[in-house]
């Protein structure tokens, strides 16, 4: 593929100017000692060329929820912009996205239209989207196509996986809360018990009964990924039982998150930062960084490979990273603890028991 070859480009114009700016500044170039060509030699002479331009790498995403909800798609467009940056710019890394596509048939019917389009690689972000790209992939062999999170390829060459061992960040979540935790009850607000989703709640579950076996958590899935109300209505509830502390996972957190914060119970994240929306009472968050697992699917499809493998994002190859809100005055010892979580699970020396 030619997607990258404005990094040819680059270092050729950069060897053109270094030769140019050969000759210290201070020296005029000495007058030519042969006779000037004229203007019929002139126009026999090959004509000089200029390289063109070289096409970007062209990426189209498929989310459920919008770019900026703090959540799950949150956290693929953040990724997809650090790596433009890092790339140079929409110039030479092109991306566009497709948001608030919950509804299954009309996520499909972008995500054809784009591989129609002749773009690069076309992302799923959404388990949802499996059939769909099941059905659409062999259509278009030579389109690179990811979804997650899953590690499920379908065996189809032109598919890569890529998922979320969210387990992790929740039981380094579940370790400060039990830590901060002075009722000692502790409330998680889940939307759909599937994918990362149960990942994380399975996760927290066991960092708070690691650190505070006596600690009461009382879990509640909504059913919904996008139902604010009935993720306000979740929170008010574990309130109402004593929880101080509170977590949960999917775009409607924000109407958890507004609860805690009217009631000044403390709160974790999980997929995007969170702080923002309540920059007083959330501790941490576990932020995903797909750049990881696409910067290996970008170095694959350059070298002709569009799929049939899978990623992991965890906590050892920087995947997921625990960010903690500078604004909270997180007590030495509890981040102590934390730190010892962290490294603790990507030595291997603590094992997250999952049911």
């Amino acid at each position: 593929m030619k997607k990258f070859a404005w990094f040819l480009t680059l270092a050729a114009v950069l060897a053109m100017a270094l030769s140019a700016c050969g000759a210290p500044a201070a020296t005029e170039a000495p007058a030519a000692t042969e006779a000037p060509i004229t203007t019929e030699a002139a126009a026999t002479e090959a004509p000089a060329t200029e390289a063109a331009p070289a096409e970007p790498f062209r990426v189209a995403v498929v989310m459920p929820s919008a770019i900026n909800d703090l959540a799950f798609s949150q956290s693929m467009y953040d990724a997809l912009m650090r790596i433009q940056e890092e790339m140079g710019g929409p110039e030479a890394f092109e991306v566009v996205y497709s948001e608030n596509m919950f509804v299954v048939d009309d996520a499909a019917a972008a995500i054809r239209d784009y591989a129609s389009q002749g773009y690069d690689l076309v992302i799923a972000h959404g388990s949802q989207y499996g059939s769909s790209l099941q059905e659409i992939a062999p259509d278009f062999p030579e389109t690179s196509f990811a979804w997650g999170t899953t590690a499920d390829t379908f065996g189809q060459p032109n598919i890569f996986a890529y998922e979320a061992a969210s387990q992790e960040g929740g039981y380094v979540n579940g370790v400060l809360a039990a830590t901060l935790s002075t009722s000692g009850v502790i409330g998680v607000v889940g939307p759909i018990e599937v994918g990362d989703a149960k990942l994380y709640v399975d996760g927290f579950k066991a960092g708070v009964a690691a650190t505070k076996p006596d600690a009461v958590v009382n879990v509640n899935y909504i059913g919904s990924f996008s139902d604010v109300a009935l993720a306000s209505e979740a929170a008010t509830t574990h309130i109402s039982a004593g929880a101080d502390v509170l977590t949960g996972t999917a775009q409607m957190v924000v109407g958890a998150i507004g609860k805690a914060e009217e009631s000044g119970a403390l709160w974790f994240g999980t997929q995007s930062n969170q702080t923002s929306l309540a920059p007083s009472i959330v501790v941490a968050s576990q932020v995903y960084h797909w750049e990881v697992a696409l910067h290996e699917m970008l170095a694959l499809i350059e070298a002709g490979t569009l799929g049939g493998q899978s990623f992991k994002a965890n906590l050892a190859n920087g995947g997921e990273v625990i960010e903690f809100n500078p604004d909270y005055a997180l007590p030495d010892d509890a981040k102590a603890q934390a730190d010892a979580a962290i490294q603790g699970i990507i030595d291997g020396t603590i094992t997250i028991a999952l049911p």
